[in-house]
């Protein structure tokens, strides 16, 4: 059961973090208020580091930012650890 939420957390905070890159993009093409940096590496450092890379490379954003060329790939590999983590200690 814990297990189910742990995914279900999961399979939601990537969609948020794809749909995220996804209405930034939108934004800065009609050059309208952005979603701040910060909280785009929120979402990706909370668990959502995967749709994040996902969203950045299908919306083509962000992809000439080394912070994020960089920081979102690394955010993936902590999102493992601290998951596989979770998982041992409470899956």
């Amino acid at each position: 059961m814990r297990l189910a939420f742990i995914i279900l957390y999961l399979v939601i905070i990537n969609v948020v973090g794809f749909f995220m890159f996804g209405y930034d993009k939108s934004m800065a093409v009609r050059k309208r208020r952005r979603v701040p940096e910060k909280r785009l590496f929120l979402v990706a450092a909370i668990g959502g580091a995967a749709g994040a890379l996902i969203g950045m490379r299908a919306f083509r954003h962000k992809t000439k930012h080394l912070s994020f060329t960089i920081g979102v790939p690394a955010l993936i590999a902590v999102n493992v650890v601290c998951v596989s983590l979770i998982i041992k200690m409470f899956g």
